[in-house]
């Protein structure tokens, strides 16, 4: 879903307690990652992982310039001969350490074995935050939930676009006095392309 459907979906939604919802969990995750430096792991059930927000929390990373949006997609069927970005395993959960956010999808309560790894994640001081069920077990061990229960007006995969979207938008400001490298190689740039100063 691009930004002009996503803007057409919000402008359906407006009234609706969807759109304060989304941004204040894209707010939750996009504090969290920042205050901490980022480390955000991103995990799905077996048989929903949730590739396309990877991508699309990728895209917005790049956008706002906020890299610690962009996750590791932790996969329950990674293997090693898998490309880099698609062969982590469920072992990076039991390696999430303080500082780490661990964004959980799934759309029903997961079963006992990535429970377990996410409340052990959450034991070691990682941040959980979940996209799914509203109650259960998993909801229960977030810091933060948004709840996508069955029968919702919106389905898992809207929310998710939701989600990226309003997280990259608002990304915190690039602090004055600061000069971002795109800024510094654009002087860098013009001064190189720049006439020779006239002699006299």
């Amino acid at each position: 879903m691009d930004a002009v459907r996503v803007a057409l979906l919000r402008e359906v939604l407006a009234g609706t307690e969807w759109l304060g919802a989304t941004r204040r969990f894209a707010g939750a995750l996009r504090g969290s990652v920042v205050s901490h430096g980022g480390g955000l792991l991103l995990v799905g059930t077996p048989e929903y992982e949730p590739w396309h927000l990877a991508a699309h929390l990728v895209d917005e990373a790049a956008w706002s310039g906020t890299p610690e949006l962009a996750p590791t997609l932790v996969r329950h069927a990674a293997r090693p001969s898998d490309p880099a970005h698609l062969a982590v395993g469920l072992g990076r959960l039991e390696a999430a350490r303080r500082g780490e956010t661990l964004l959980v999808v799934a759309p029903g309560n997961p079963a006992t074995p990535l429970l377990e790894r996410v409340s052990g994640a959450r034991r070691a001081g990682a941040t959980v935050l979940t996209l799914g069920p509203g109650r259960g077990e998993l909801a229960s061990v977030a810091h933060e939930a948004l709840p996508v229960p069955d029968g919702s007006e919106l389905d898992l995969d809207t929310v998710q676009h939701l989600v990226s979207a309003a997280a990259g938008e608002n990304a915190l400001p690039t602090p004055r006095g600061r000069h971002r490298f795109r800024d510094r190689m654009a002087r860098l740039a013009e001064h190189l392309t720049a006439p020779p100063p006239a002699r006299w």
